[in-house]
C-alpha cells in the first residue's frame, strides 16, 4: 500500500499524555487507538522520528521507544530509508472474531457473527472498484441483481445438485432482507407460520411485526422431531413455514436427507411454502466437509447471503424460487428498499468466484475454537451439550439454574449471553443458552471462566424489613 503523510497526527491522537504510566506506552496506545478509530488511516505515512518528537514535544528516545514497540506488534511496517507505515496487525487481520467482540465494554456473546477476512475483502474490494466503470454509465436502479452475480449463483446451486437459472434468483441486501420481502409477499393472515423452536431471532422479530401467528416445532440439537412437525403442519396448516436445514441457528443440527425430503412432501402436499434459510450451510466444520442436498421442491424458496462466509457488513444476500415468483416479487415497493448497491454486488462476485482459500480458512478458524470452547466445558458440572457438526456456536441446557438468571449474573461480571427465550415463539427454553464460538480461543477462556464461576452462584434471597 502507498503511504500517505498526515501532518495532522498529533491532533489525531488526542490528549495522550493525560494517561497513566510512561510515556512511551500512553503514545503508542494512542496510536493504535487513532487506528482503530479510524483518525489515522491505514497506510499513514508516519513522519520521522525526529520530526514526530518536535510535533508532540517529548524526547527523541520516547518516540523511538514507542514506535519500536508498535513495529514489534505489527502497527507498524518499516522501509529502510523511507520511513514506517500504518498497518494492522495479523492479531486483527486474521481473526474470526470482530474485533469489538473482546475489545469494547466487556465481552460480548450476544452475537454470532465472523469478522471480514482483511486482505481477502480489500483486495476483492480494489478488483471490484476497477471494474466499476461500466456501471457508473447505467442509472443502477434497484432490480434483480447484476447479472454477473446472478449467474455466479445460479451456476453454484447447479454444482451443488439444484439445476437454477439466473432468472431465479433475486439479489438481496441481505438474508434478512430477502426473508422480510418473501414474509410481505407470502403472509397470509389467516394462516399461522411455522417455525423451529429456537428459531434465529431475527426471523422471529420480522414476524411479529407483521403480527403473524406462530407455531412452534421443537429442534434440538440431536435435530428434528419428524412426527411433532408433521402433526403441526396437518392439524394447524401453516401458509408458511420458516427453517435452517443447515447447520440450525442456534442448536448446529444438520437435517438428514430423508427428513428433507419428507419436510419437502409433506409442505407440498399441504399448500404450504418452505422458507429454508441456507446462511450457515457453508459453515460445514466436519473433516472433512460432507456434501449436503438443498432442501428442494416445488413449495421450497432458498435464501442465502454472504454474512457468515464473508462479513455481515458486505450486505448482500439472495433468494431462489421460481423466475414466476420473482417476476413477481419485483413489482412489491418493498424490494427497492431491499436491493443492495452495485458495487457491493461486484465486491461480493469477487469474492464468490473462487471462495475456497476463504471458506478453508474460516472453517478451519472456527473448528478450532469449536474445538477449544467444547474442551472448555466438558467436565464441568451445570451443563450439557452437543458438539455440533457445524455453524457458529453450542447450545447449552443448565441444569440448576435458568438462563436468563445466569446470563443476568455474568452481565454484572462484564460477560453479555443471549437466553433460550431470545430464540423461542412462546419465550420458552428458560434452561438453554447460546453460546457462540466465534470469539479467539483467549476470549473464550475469559468467557467460560466468568460462566463458570457465575453458574455456581446463587442469588441472595432479599431480606425482609421490619416494621
Amino acid at each position: 500500500m502507498t503511504g500517505t503523510r498526515n501532518p495532522g497526527i498529533a491532533s489525531a491522537l488526542g490528549s495522550w499524555r493525560q494517561e497513566p504510566g510512561p510515556l512511551a506506552e500512553a503514545l503508542s496506545a494512542a496510536i493504535r487507538d487513532a487506528v482503530i478509530d479510524g483518525r489515522i488511516p491505514i497506510g499513514t505515512r508516519l513522519p520521522s522520528e525526529r520530526a514526530l518528537a518536535t510535533s508532540l514535544q517529548i524526547s527523541r528516545g520516547t518516540v523511538v521507544t514507542a514506535l519500536a514497540a508498535l513495529r514489534d506488534t505489527g502497527w507498524l511496517r518499516t522501509h529502510h530509508g523511507s520511513g514506517s507505515d500504518v498497518r494492522l496487525p495479523p492479531e486483527i487481520t486474521e481473526r474470526t472474531a470482530p474485533w469489538s467482540m473482546d475489545h469494547g465494554d466487556g465481552l460480548d456473546f450476544t452475537r454470532a457473527v465472523p469478522a471480514a477476512p482483511q486482505a481477502a475483502y480489500l483486495e476483492a474490494s480494489r478488483r471490484a472498484v476497477e471494474r466499476s466503470a461500466s456501471l457508473l454509465m447505467d442509472a443502477a436502479e434497484p432490480d434483480a441483481g447484476l447479472p454477473q452475480l446472478r449467474e455466479l449463483l445460479a451456476d453454484r446451486y447447479t454444482r451443488e445438485g439444484l439445476p437454477t437459472r439466473p432468472d431465479q434468483i433475486l439479489v438481496t441486501s441481505g438474508a434478512r432482507a430477502a426473508f422480510t420481502l418473501l414474509a410481505d409477499h407470502l403472509h397470509d393472515r389467516a394462516r399461522p407460520v411455522l417455525v423451529e423452536s429456537p428459531t434465529y431471532q431475527g426471523a422471529l422479530a420480522v414476524l411479529r411485526r407483521r403480527h403473524a401467528r406462530l407455531v412452534a416445532s421443537p429442534v434440538t440439537s440431536d435435530g428434528w422431531d419428524p412426527d411433532h412437525l408433521t402433526h403441526a403442519v396437518k392439524t394447524v396448516r401453516p401458509g408458511l413455514a420458516y427453517l435452517t436445514p443447515d447447520f440450525h441457528n442456534p442448536t448446529g443440527a444438520l437435517m438428514s436427507a430423508d427428513l428433507r425430503d419428507h419436510v419437502a412432501e409433506l409442505a407440498a402436499r399441504n399448500d404450504m411454502t418452505i422458507i429454508a434459510d441456507e446462511t450457515l450451510r457453508d459453515l460445514d466444520l466436519r473433516t472433512p466437509p460432507e456434501s449436503v442436498p438443498h432442501l428442494t421442491g416445488r413449495a421450497v424458496i432458498s435464501i442465502g447471503s454472504t454474512s457468515k462466509l464473508v462479513w455481515g457488513g458486505l450486505r448482500v444476500g439472495w433468494l431462489r424460487t421460481d423466475a414466476a415468483v420473482i417476476r413477481e416479487l419485483l413489482h412489491n415497493p418493498l424490494q427497492a428498499r431491499l436491493s443492495p448497491p452495485p458495487l457491493e454486488q461486484l465486491i461480493a462476485c469477487e469474492l464468490l468466484a473462487d471462495p475456497q482459500d476463504l471458506l478453508h480458512d474460516r472453517r478451519d478458524r472456527l473448528r478450532a475454537q469449536r474445538d477449544h470452547l467444547v474442551a472448555l466445558l466438558e467436565g464441568v458440572g451445570g451443563w450439557s451439550f452437543t458438539r455440533p457438526p457445524g455453524g457458529l456456536c453450542l447450545w447449552l441446557r443448565l441444569h440448576d439454574t435458568t438462563a436468563t438468571a445466569l446470563a443476568a449474573r455474568a452481565a454484572r461480571q462484564g460477560l453479555k449471553l443471549s437466553p433460550g427465550p431470545t430464540f423461542s415463539a412462546d419465550r420458552t427454553l428458560t434452561r438453554y443458552l447460546r453460546l457462540p464460538y466465534t470469539a479467539t480461543p483467549g476470549t473464550l477462556t475469559r468467557a467460560v471462566a466468568v460462566l463458570t464461576e457465575q453458574a455456581t452462584t446463587r442469588e441472595r434471597p432479599a431480606r425482609s424489613r421490619r416494621a
